[in-house]
């Protein structure tokens, strides 16, 4: 073989090749940022609702651990002194003022908590034989709203009974 048939031989990519790897590429580095962009939307979903879930647990036992007299007060950061009453006047979460359902409510990194205690009579807390507690938690993702609910009953320790 003479030297000029030797480098005719050993002729490189075309334009059109490399053109096409380029864009090849680009196809796969747009379909794995794509990729990124959606498992990042899916953590920060799964993430707002296991907050939204772990503060309407927390809120539910702290009202079953607290004495039954002071049920309707919330000490939400934990310092030994109430800071929130708990109401039944038909603002900040609560439905309807004068229906016997007691609300408060939080907003907290992006969640927002509302919690209820329903005697089961009207009136005082002291007349009534239990309580249903309810907390929701309500957080916005990327697809809409979302809410989580929990609730329990809790007895009155001190009811006799019907007067």
């Amino acid at each position: 073989m003479t030297r000029d048939r030797l480098c005719r031989a050993e002729g490189g990519a075309s334009f059109a090749e490399v053109f096409v790897a380029m864009a090849l590429t680009l196809i796969g580095l747009a379909g794995a940022m794509g990729a990124f962009l959606a498992a990042e939307r899916s953590f920060r979903t799964g993430m707002l609702a296991t907050r939204a879930l772990a503060l309407a647990e927390s809120r539910i036992e702290a009202k079953r651990s607290v004495r039954w007299d002071r049920l309707l007060l919330d000490d939400l950061n934990h310092d030994g002194v109430p800071d929130l009453v708990m109401r039944d006047d038909g603002a900040d979460g609560d439905v309807l003022a004068g229906d016997g359902v007691y609300s408060g409510s939080w907003d907290q990194d992006g969640v927002r908590l509302i919690w209820t205690v329903t005697p089961s009579r009207s009136g005082s807390l002291s007349a009534s034989g239990h309580v249903l507690i309810e907390a929701r938690a309500v957080y916005v993702a990327h697809d809409g709203q979302h809410e989580v609910r929990v609730g329990t009953l809790r007895a009155n320790p001190v009811f006799v009974g019907s007067p």
